[in-house]
């Protein structure tokens, strides 16, 4: 279950550009970015050089930023110094949980996974991070956003307190999201900048959980996005993309380059763009795959390590929070190859793009046919009888009884 409490509120942002400001204003927002860059380099590589036993507190101490010779104010110092503290524990976390996994492999018996993973250790311990793209974070003692200016523009961003006896106003143009986030929650005071675009943040309250409605399964897929047991499923956009095209197109790119970073882009987008469009006005439970480490331990073709199931699971975790619906998380095991008609899973009935059951000769596309099975609530196939490799021959699996591997007669 992904579901978070339905009573905690949470966070989501939303992006606007800065393009409409003038030349001058764009100039005063670069040149304090590229200090607060600056500085926050210093800082971090300060604090890298202590060692990774030095406990390093969240706000840093007067010794610290008193050190630092710039010309932005001491309470901008302050925030600085305390993003980069946040980047040096964040880090620091991430290694302790590494360093765990690595112990509890080896304890496991598990030694080629265990070597994996130190390698990523000891390269992790041995570079700082990166902080080049680092945006800063400001809250509301130097940030005022003022919605309500009558002008051309839908809001401005007056930045103060942030030295040199600068005060940027900066307008900017809602954007679609930005009011669907307006409307659904409340604009916190702070916000992230960069030299193009001010990322905002909102509280939002989740809508109360549905109680009647139906049980819906949702197949994931690269062909189509998503298929669904109530019928529904995604297509081509307006201009013709579907995911299977925009990873096609991936893969002709170089990893890294510009293209493929708005291939990536494209591919979120496209994404999002699909599950926007499902229906959830009758459905109560959402029943989904539970994917994990996917790809860990294998090598895979270039097409299939560019699908990326968990921006599905984020944007859909997203939506039902909005939608009032409950999300379930299922095992995945044998669900393309159970034919949802009579229960007979065998690895013979996926025939790629179709589904065609050996036993009662059902016909269906394979997406929508997993969706159906996902639907339902059959009983989970333990890892032994995934080790034993009945989906070769053929086993009836259905929601009836104990045991849900039947070698020869169909349950009722």
């Amino acid at each position: 279950m992904i579901r978070p409490n339905e009573t905690k509120e949470y966070i989501r942002s939303s992006q606007v550009s800065l393009k409409f400001s003038n030349t001058h204003k764009l100039n005063e927002l670069n040149l304090f970015v590229s200090e607060y860059r600056r500085v926050l380099g210093l800082f971090v590589n300060h604090l890298w050089e202590l060692g990774e036993y030095t406990k390093i507190p969240v706000l840093l101490p007067k010794e610290y930023t008193d050190k630092i010779s710039t010309w932005l104010s001491s309470r901008a110092v302050q925030a600085v110094a305390k993003q980069a503290s946040g980047v040096i524990r964040g880090v620091r976390t991430k290694q302790k949980r590494r360093l765990y996994q690595i112990n509890r492999l080896n304890e496991a018996g598990k030694f080629k996974q265990a070597r994996k993973l130190q390698k990523i250790y000891d390269e992790a311990k041995n570079s700082k991070p990166k902080i080049n793209e680092v945006c800063p974070e400001l809250d509301s003692r130097f940030v005022k956003i003022s919605l309500s200016n009558p002008t051309s523009f839908d809001g401005w961003i007056t930045l103060a307190s942030i030295g040199d006896k600068l005060k940027i106003l900066i307008p900017f143009k809602n954007t679609k999201h930005f009011n669907k986030m307006l409307l659904r929650g409340k604009l916190k005071s702070g916000l992230r900048l960069s030299r193009k675009s001010a990322t905002f943040n909102f509280k939002l309250a989740p809508a109360s959980l549905k109680t009647e409605g139906t049980t819906v399964g949702l197949d994931k897929g690269i062909k189509n996005v998503y298929s669904l047991s109530d019928k529904q499923e995604s297509g081509d956009d307006i201009h013709g993309w579907n995911l299977d095209k925009i990873i096609k197109k991936m893969c002709r790119q170089k990893r890294g380059s510009k293209a493929f970073k708005r291939s990536q882009e494209h591919r979120k987008n496209h994404i999002h763009w699909c599950l926007n469009q499902i229906n959830f006005s009758n459905v109560k439970t959402l029943n989904i795959e539970k994917i994990l480490n996917m790809r860990r331990g294998k090598k895979t073709s270039k097409y299939l390590s560019r699908f990326t199931y968990p921006i599905i699971d984020s944007k859909l975790k997203d939506l039902t929070l909005q939608a009032g619906v409950q999300i379930k998380e299922l095992s995945p095991v044998y669900t393309s190859q159970r034919c949802s008609e009579c229960g007979w899973t065998c690895k013979a009935n996926r025939k790629g793009k179709m589904f065609v059951c050996v036993a009662c000769g059902n016909i269906r596309d394979s997406d929508y046919n997993a969706s159906l099975n996902i639907s339902l609530d059959l009983p989970e196939i333990t890892k032994a009888k995934q080790l034993q490799h009945s989906n070769r021959k053929g086993f009836y699996w259905n929601a009836v009884g104990k045991e849900p591997i039947v070698s020869s007669v169909q349950t009722a």
